[in-house]
């Protein structure tokens, strides 16, 4: 999977700059959610974690595609 991604032109950058976008977009939805959702805290708190899963992922994708990278 990796050496596809590679091969379309998907960078470690690419990954690791994804992964750092995850970060900030899980602590703004957090926030957001907890301000202005009416849900309460309960959700804001499973919003953030949602999106806060995607950083290891990327961030991993990224540290495989520099295998390919050297």
């Amino acid at each position: 999977m990796l050496k596809k991604l590679h091969d379309a032109g998907l960078r470690a950058e690419h990954c690791y700059m994804a992964g750092m976008a995850s970060v900030a977009l899980a602590f703004t939805s957090w926030l957001l959610s907890k301000r202005f959702e009416h849900a309460g805290i309960e959700r804001a708190d499973r919003w953030g974690i949602f999106v806060g899963e995607w950083a290891p992922t990327f961030f991993a994708m990224g540290n495989g595609l520099q295998m390919y990278e050297r």
